[in-house]
C-alpha cells in the first residue's frame, strides 16, 4: 500500500499547472452535474408532469449529445481546446440555472435539449487537453486518476443534492427545495469557469500551407489516425449496444426483481459509482503487467461472471454484488483505452477522435434503448432481465476480443 500511494504522488507531482487546473474544472463540473441529476427528474414530478416527460427530457438531451459530438470535436481541433471548453461551461452553466426555474413543458425539453448541446463542448476537449499537456508514460495514469475523481465528484454531487433537498424541506415546501438545490447545483458547474480561464493554451503555429490544405489532403496526412479512430469506433460501439441495454435500467432491474425501496437502490447505484472510482487506480497496475490493449480486454472479459450472476440470480445481496463488481471491472479499462487512442492520433485529430468514440456510444444507448424495455416487458421481471443481461455479456465478449485482436499489434503508450 505504502509503495502503491507513493506511485501515485510521485505522479501527481509531475503533472502541469494545466493538468490541475483541467482536474478542478472537472471536480466543478461534476459536483454541479451529479446534484442536478439527481433531482432533476423528481422536480419534474413535482411540477404535476408524466414519466413520458422525463423519458422525453432523457432522449433529446441524448439526441443532441449524439449530434453535436463530431462537430464540437473538430471545433476543439480548430478553434483550441481552452476557448471551446469556456464556452461549454459558461453556456452549460446558464442552461442548468435556466432549467432549475422553467416549469412549461416545451421549455423543459427545449432546455434539456440544449443541456445535452453545451455539455458536450466541455467533454470532447477534456480528454485532448490531457493528451496534449502530458507525456505518453503519464497518460495511463493521468487518465485513471481523471476518471476516478470524476466519478467521485459525481457521487458527491448526488450524495449533496438529495441531503441539501432534505435539509431545505424543512423550511419550504418540497418543489421549492428541489429547485433551490438544482440552482445551487448550477452555480457548483459554473465554477468551473474560473480553473478553465487560467489554462494557458500553446498557440498552434499555423503556416500558410496549413491554412490552405484541402479537405482531401487533410485525409491523406490524417490517413492512419483515421483507420484507427474507425477501429475504436467499432469496438465502442459494440460496447455501447451492450451497456445501452442494461445500464439506462439498472435502478428498474433492482425495482422490478426485488421490489428494493428507492433508498435502497439510490444506494446500491452510488456504491457501483464508488467502486468505479476505485477499480479506476486498478488499470495502471494491470498495465504494468500485461500492457494496454491486453489490460483494456482482461479487465472487460473479467467482469462478464459477474454480469452473468447478476442475469439470474434471486438474492438481491448476491445482485448488488455482481453490478457493483461488473460496474468496476467494465469501468476501469476505460481511461486506459482513452490513453491508447489519444497517443495514436495527431493533435489535429484528437477532438475528432474523443468524439467520434463518445458519439458511437451514445448512439448505442439511442438505439437499444427501446429492445431492452420491449424483452422485459415479453418474458416478464426476470426472464426479462436474464436475456437483456446474457445479450449484454455476448456484446461485451465480441467487443473485447474484437479489441484485442485488431489492436494487439499495436506498440504500447510508453513505447
Amino acid at each position: 500500500m505504502a509503495v502503491f500511494l507513493q506511485e501515485w504522488s510521485a505522479q501527481l507531482k509531475t503533472y502541469n499547472q494545466n493538468i490541475k487546473l483541467a482536474i478542478w474544472a472537472n471536480i466543478f463540473s461534476q459536483i454541479g452535474m451529479g446534484m442536478f441529476m439527481v433531482m432533476y427528474n423528481i422536480y419534474i414530478q413535482e411540477l404535476g408532469l408524466s414519466h413520458e416527460v422525463n423519458g422525453q427530457v432523457i432522449a433529446l438531451t441524448a439526441l443532441a449529445t449524439a449530434i453535436i459530438l463530431v462537430p464540437a470535436g473538430i471545433m476543439s481541433d480548430k478553434l483550441g481546446r481552452k476557448r471551446v471548453m469556456i464556452f461549454g461551461v459558461v453556456l452549460t452553466g446558464l442552461i442548468l440555472f435556466l432549467r432549475s426555474i422553467v416549469e412549461a413543458q416545451t421549455l423543459l425539453l427545449l432546455t434539456g435539449f440544449a443541456t445535452g448541446i453545451f455539455t458536450a463542448f466541455l467533454q470532447v476537449s477534456s480528454i485532448p487537453w490531457l493528451a496534449e499537456n502530458s507525456k505518453p508514460k503519464q497518460r495511463v495514469h493521468l487518465f485513471s486518476l481523471h476518471s476516478a475523481i470524476m466519478t467521485a465528484a459525481n457521487v458527491i454531487g448526488s450524495l449533496l443534492g438529495g441531503t441539501l433537498t432534505d435539509f431545505f424541506t424543512l423550511f419550504t415546501t418540497e418543489l421549492s427545495s428541489i429547485r433551490i438545490t438544482l440552482i445551487i447545483g448550477s452555480i457548483f458547474y459554473i465554477l468551473a469557469f474560473f480553473p478553465t480561464l487560467k489554462m494557458v493554451e500553446k498557440k498552434k503555429q499555423k503556416t500558410n500551407e496549413t491554412e490552405k490544405t484541402p479537405f482531401r489532403e487533410f485525409l491523406k496526412i490524417n490517413k492512419s489516425g483515421f483507420k484507427i479512430i474507425i477501429l475504436f469506433a467499432v469496438a465502442q460501439l459494440l460496447i455501447g449496444f451492450g451497456s445501452g441495454l442494461v445500464i439506462p435500467y439498472l435502478n428498474l432491474y433492482f425495482a422490478d426483481r426485488f421490489a428494493a425501496s428507492n433508498s435502497i437502490i439510490g444506494l446500491i447505484i452510488s456504491l457501483g459509482q464508488a467502486a468505479t472510482a476505485v477499480a479506476m487506480f486498478i488499470g495502471p497496475l494491470v498495465v504494468k503487467k500485461v500492457g494496454e490493449v491486453r489490460a483494456v480486454v482482461y479487465l472487460q472479459l473479467s467482469s462478464l461472471p459477474f454480469l452473468l450472476l447478476t442475469a439470474y440470480t434471486e438474492n438481491l445481496l448476491l445482485a448488488s454484488i455482481g453490478f457493483l463488481f461488473r460496474q468496476a471491472l467494465m469501468n476501469a479499462g476505460n481511461p486506459i483505452q482513452a490513453s491508447l487512442m489519444m497517443s495514436k492520433v495527431d493533435d489535429s485529430v484528437k477532438g475528432l477522435a474523443n468524439s467520434i468514440n463518445q458519439m458511437v456510444f451514445q448512439l448505442g444507448w439511442a438505439l437499444m434503448g427501446p429492445v431492452s424495455t420491449s424483452i422485459v416487458m415479453l418474458n416478464g421481471a426476470y426472464w426479462g432481465y436474464a436475456h437483456v443481461f446474457t445479450i449484454t455479456a455476448g456484446l461485451y465478449l465480441v467487443g473485447s476480443l474484437y479489441f484485442l485482436i485488431v489492436f494487439r499489434s499495436l506498440k504500447s503508450t510508453d513505447e
